[in-house]
């Protein structure tokens, strides 16, 4: 087994994954509705804040790089990552480090975990709706009112009665209409490719690192090995426990972290399937269109699928029919994974033999 895969149902309630124009959403065709998402780079990061909040490690840092022009103007430039897993992040988000001009060579790692958008289970079992919010401070008394004329000069107290005067307007109080908001049963897909989960690459027409972080690594006690993508080095076994444990955590336990508060939501998680198959794991957590009624779907939740690993937790009886549901659900998953990882023999993985 070289893949994990991993599929979780959440449910959301009146809440914002993102705040792209109230929230973002793409079109279902076939059912005609806008269906809200979260990315999967927003899901990552916030599997990410969760990974090295377990482990606590501070995240890598970056680099932010600007030129300054002729004019004495400040122009944004590239944005470096650090390019070293010895960083959690780093290593299991993956890097891109391009320099300007060509000078140096581009650094990349690909990602070991290969994440889907959060999107709903099905076009029937999701949706959004719009609310009109206010940011209302008219009962303070204290509250400070600036009011500018046409050249940007502010106006005297006596200008500003003058102003409002007639006039049925409330200056301690800003309407923010049209705020989308999104209910909804949602999947997410989670691929982990333990070839390259603690390997990193030592090819040296397509680096990863630069010389000097390899020789840091080896001096770390990272380890020679070989394996289908050829040369590499491998994270040192008691890095490796530690870091499975967290991975595992984060994987169950992340949490939409960039959301607005004032829309909290606990987003809580239904069911996880574990598998080595990734057409079993699509059918382990699916929906099916009702046979009365063409425009109403039933999740399902398939128990006792061969060679999938199933757990329910026990609010999702509240949404689903299922017999399975336990307390302890989410804790089962997160010490299933850390047995799936930590059996997988990372410093020698078998190379195809080609003749």
């Amino acid at each position: 087994m070289n893949t994990i895969y991993l599929r979780t149902l959440k449910r959301a309630e009146h809440t914002v994954f993102n705040v792209s124009d109230g929230q973002k959403y793409y079109y279902d065709n076939q059912f005609g509705k806008r269906i809200p998402f979260s990315s999967g780079q927003q899901v990552k990061r916030s599997l990410i804040d969760s990974l090295c909040e377990a482990i606590d490690q501070t995240p890598s840092p970056t680099t932010f790089l600007f030129d300054v022009n002729k004019q004495k103007e400040l122009k944004e430039g590239e944005v470096y990552a650090t390019c070293d897993p010895s960083y959690a992040d780093q290593l299991f988000g993956g890097w891109m480090k391009a320099a300007k001009g060509g000078k140096d060579r581009t650094l990349k790692r690909r990602s070991p975990l290969s994440i889907s958008a959060m999107r709903a289970l099905h076009p029937l079992l999701a949706g959004l709706d719009s609310e009109n919010a206010s940011f209302d401070r008219s009962d303070r008394s204290n509250n400070r009112v600036i009011i500018r004329d046409e050249n940007g000069n502010a106006l005297d107290e006596d200008e500003i009665a003058a102003l409002l005067q007639g006039k049925d307007r409330s200056i301690s109080r800003k309407w923010i209409p049209d705020n989308r908001r999104t209910t909804g049963l949602f999947v997410l897909d989670i691929a982990i490719d333990l070839r390259r989960l603690f390997s990193v690459s030592l090819n040296s027409f397509e680096p990863e690192m630069a010389d000097s972080t390899i020789e840091k690594l080896k001096e770390e006690g990272w380890i020679p090995s070989e394996n289908v993508f050829g040369p590499s080095l491998v994270a040192p076994e008691p890095l490796r426990k530690e870091w499975i444990t967290g991975l595992a955590h984060a994987l169950i336990h992340w949490r939409i972290t960039s959301n607005q508060s004032r829309t909290f939501s606990l987003m809580d998680t239904l069911a996880i399937a574990i598998s080595d198959n990734a057409n079993r794991i699509a059918g382990s957590i699916r929906a099916k269109l009702s046979e009365e009624d063409s425009r109403k779907a039933d999740p399902i939740i398939d128990e006792n699928l061969k060679g999938v690993e199933t757990f329910i937790t026990l609010q999702a009886g509240g949404f689903i029919h299922t017999k399975g549901e336990v307390a302890d659900a989410l804790e089962k998953a997160e010490q299933h994974l850390i047995e799936l990882m930590s059996a997988y023999d990372y410093e020698q993985q078998k190379v195809p033999v080609t003749g």
